[in-house]
């Protein structure tokens, strides 16, 4: 049995989403118990030189609809960055798994081969659709999950491996 790139794309990053929405629900909860200011969890940063955490729920979401755009051709929409509450990154996370979910598995199926070009760091860069989900698109996703799980550890909410697999 084979597995197919849908099935490691789409059902990935929608898990992934979740997982970062359930992480958010954490965080306010947090928040709410220990009477934060909101702003400062969601304007939180590893190191400076990284992006808070409302940018790391940015990044996953936009590399979500790019990755599944660049596999299937389907052109992805555009999200201006301007979330600064859980209820926003919430509503966002929401509307990026509604398009994964929209998206036909018979439009990423066979792309494996598709040519994917996109810039970095000034540089076209190209490769096949499955080298592009596998060593950019998951990675890069997986990433900016990751960052935020470690944001919200870092800052004291009360997360283990069990919440990050989404257990």
């Amino acid at each position: 049995m084979s597995i197919t790139l849908h099935q490691v794309s789409v059902p990935v990053m929608i898990r992934g989403l979740q997982t970062l929405s359930t992480l958010l629900d954490k965080a306010e909860q947090h928040v709410d118990e220990h009477k934060l200011e909101a702003a400062d969890l969601i304007g939180a940063r590893l190191f400076d030189d990284m992006f808070p955490l409302s940018a790391q729920i940015q990044r996953a979401s936009d590399t979500a609809k790019a990755t599944a755009s660049r596999l299937s051709g389907l052109a992805a929409p555009n999200f201006p960055d301007d979330e600064v509450t859980f209820d926003e990154l919430q509503a966002r996370i929401n509307k990026t798994i509604h398009f994964l979910e929209g998206i036909p598995a018979d439009a990423i199926d066979g792309q494996e081969e598709r040519e994917v070009k996109m810039m970095l760091r000034g540089e076209e860069q190209k490769m096949s659709g499955q080298t592009y989900l596998t060593h950019f698109g998951l990675p890069n996703f997986m990433f900016h999950v990751t960052t935020a799980y470690g944001i919200l550890r870092h800052k004291g909410v009360k997360l283990g491996k069990l919440d990050y697999l989404g257990l």
